[in-house]
């Protein structure tokens, strides 16, 4: 099975910039969407974005002009970049990997804890 390895998380201030990365591995073909969901505590958990193998990207109204994903092909590695972080960005980071952007994650990694204070 594919298994999703991440890292990037932490503690900023409002304002701040981190940077996320996924590594998949196990996977006898490459993957064709990767993405990024998150969860807060007491909510569900929400989309965030995606990009496609041939590096089409979707992200949701709340995080466009902050936040970008990107790809690494060679290396099943996702990527996303948060600048100008908000205390509602503040949540549980997970990867995932869909067959397409149309059907739901098939496999999630760990999460990476992300927050951002005021």
């Amino acid at each position: 099975q594919v298994q999703l390895a991440e890292s990037g998380g932490g503690y900023v201030q409002a304002g701040g910039s981190l940077r996320l990365s996924c590594a998949a591995s196990g996977s006898r073909f490459s993957i064709n969407v990767l993405g990024w969901y998150r969860q807060a505590p007491g909510k569900q958990r929400e989309f965030v974005a995606s990009v496609t193998r041939g590096g089409s990207t979707n992200y949701r109204d709340s995080v466009k002009g902050r936040f970008t994903i990107s790809r690494d092909n060679a290396k099943n590695t996702v990527y996303l970049q948060m600048n100008s972080l908000k205390p509602e960005d503040t949540g549980v980071y997970y990867c995932s990997t869909a067959w397409s952007s149309n059907w739901s994650p098939d496999y999630w990694g760990q999460g990476t804890q992300v927050t951002v204070s005021s």
